[in-house]
């Protein structure tokens, strides 16, 4: 019996390097998607491939598109990212890291490639409980995209049917954590940060870094990430 193939998005980050071993402990051979979208935090990506690698995933694709173009948000635009905000604070509101429609279009290209390679099955890393306002980490979203997956493919209108899986949806970064060292994800491989220094290191101070942090305290374990600060 051969296994189920699914297809990953993977950025580079701990939730993403955490649900590609989920899906792999659930018998799921895998393929990744990278998402080259002119973000400021490139250096995820070459962490994405380490990633992969270091989960024996052989099939590791990028597509490249430049958001930029649009802009927007902090991440790909020349809008300064916002530091050492309180938990209140990033709880409020929806911060100028979101980038428009960004799951959307990357849930998009990953339904694509799974049409060509007869998966069926589709992951994200979505947060909904730890995240920081992003719309797009709802788990409304994914169920609505789910919905529009069957809809709106040539493989859902001939009866095949596409299924999003967001397992980290109601999780907490320190359950995350402990789950992802639970199947022996190398989290000094990941990276969260959304202002590295030009060396690649995490500043240590964005939303995203702060939530990476108290996440790995909580949990109890080791966070092998290098700050700047």
């Amino acid at each position: 019996m051969t296994a189920r193939r699914a297809v990953v998005l993977l950025s580079g980050g701990l939730d993403s390097a955490t649900v590609l071993a989920i899906a792999r402990s659930e018998g799921f051979l895998c393929s990744c998607l990278l998402v080259d979208y002119g973000q400021r935090h490139r250096v995820e990506l070459e962490r994405a491939r380490l990633v992969a690698r270091a989960q024996g995933v052989e099939d590791v694709r990028v597509v490249q598109v430049d958001l930029r173009a649009i802009g927007g948000s902090a991440l790909t635009a020349n809008i300064e990212v916002p530091k050492d905000r309180a938990e209140s604070e990033r709880g409020a509101g929806i911060p100028v890291t979101y980038v428009p429609a960004r799951n959307t279009l990357f849930l998009a290209l990953a339904l694509g490639m799974a049409e060509t390679l007869d998966a069926t099955d589709l992951f994200i890393g979505v947060n909904a409980v730890d995240y920081s306002g992003y719309p797009d980490c709802r788990p409304e979203f994914i169920r609505a995209f789910e919905g529009l997956a069957n809809l709106a493919t040539r493989a859902g209108v001939e009866g095949a049917r596409f299924r999003v899986h967001a397992p980290l949806s109601g999780l907490r970064k320190a359950e995350i954590i402990q789950t992802g060292a639970r199947l022996g994800v190398d989290f000094a491989l990941t990276h969260s940060c959304y202002d590295p220094d030009p060396r690649g290191r995490a500043c240590g101070r964005c939303d995203s870094c702060l939530i990476r942090r108290e996440g790995f305290r909580t949990a109890g374990v080791a966070d092998p990430t290098p700050y700047a600060t």
